[in-house]
């Protein structure tokens, strides 16, 4: 069996856009204060029974993920659409280059003319 020599790596073609978690926000809105109040509407009205770590993370923490059921499990036990728990912003400006510009080319003079010393 051979083994690669090299890795595929994939470069980032385009700026992400920066997505920011409202859960805590939309269910303030609709007077959900806690997570214990969160998880008792997800079991009730979405059939979701979530442990309370996991509620209180998504209500107090930016999630890297969240499964397309639990959102919707969200939506249906708060009243509200994805759109009023992710909100989607500009991608953020890139940092600035590390590389310097090349300097700015110099004209060349004429030859300076020394002048001899008296004889």
């Amino acid at each position: 069996m051979t083994t690669p020599t090299h890795l595929h790596t994939v470069e980032p073609t385009a700026l992400l856009p920066q997505i920011e978690w409202r859960l805590r926000m939309a269910a303030a809105q609709r007077g959900i204060w806690t997570g214990t109040e969160l998880r008792r509407l997800l079991a009730e009205r979405a059939g979701l029974e979530l442990s309370a770590a996991s509620v209180s993370a998504l209500f107090t923490k930016q999630p890297s993920q969240v499964k397309l059921s639990t959102l919707a499990a969200l939506c249906a036990a708060l009243d509200c659409t994805p759109g009023d728990l992710l909100a989607v912003g500009e991608p953020a400006a890139p940092p600035p280059s590390t590389t310097s510009s090349p300097p700015p080319s110099r004209q060349q003079s004429a030859p300076r003319h020394r002048s001899l010393p008296p004889l």
